[in-house]
């Protein structure tokens, strides 16, 4: 059965276009770069591109885990989960968009394109805008009346968290 806070979740990943998937480095270090979300799965799996040979893929080989966050200037969105480099044309050739040509200039045949899958195995978010919004104002300013912290605990409108 799906809950509440995992509907929230994906009904906003589908709200982006554009995530920071965060990897970790053969040093150890964490690194984030902007990626394009290609398509987001009923089951929240999300699905970029990129090239075979970027340092991200090899950086997968060593720790398939990833982070990934979204955010807007009133909803955030992180994610955990493992990700791995996928051929399938198909798909490629299904999501295919003009402005993804600029990286990779064959196309959807473009020999150095790869999907990459993340699998999410948890997430987290917090939603400030709509009637959700209007709660944390109300509930921050009374928290800066009264020198106490906002109450948003158990709303999934404002925040919620998922694991699988």
């Amino acid at each position: 059965m799906t809950t509440a806070p995992e509907i929230k979740l994906h009904d906003l990943l589908a709200e982006f276009g554009t995530a920071m998937l965060v990897t970790r480095t053969g040093e150890g270090q964490l690194r984030a770069r902007p990626m394009a979300l290609a398509e987001l799965e009923p089951d929240g799996t999300l699905w970029f591109l990129t090239d075979r040979h970027s340092a991200k893929v090899d950086e997968l080989g060593r720790d398939p885990h990833v982070g990934v966050t979204m955010q807007s200037q009133t909803r955030f969105v992180s994610v955990s989960g493992r990700a791995a480099p996928v051929e399938d044309r198909e798909r490629v050739s299904r999501l295919w968009k003009l402005e993804w040509k600029v990286w990779f200039p064959g196309g959807p045949d473009d020999p150095n394109l790869v999907l990459l899958r993340v699998s999410v195995d948890a997430g987290e978010y917090w939603d400030n805008g709509g009637t959700g919004g209007l709660k944390y104002l109300f509930e921050a300013g009374k928290a800066l009346l009264t020198g106490s912290r906002p109450n948003v605990e158990g709303d999934a409108k404002i925040h919620g968290k998922v694991s699988r």
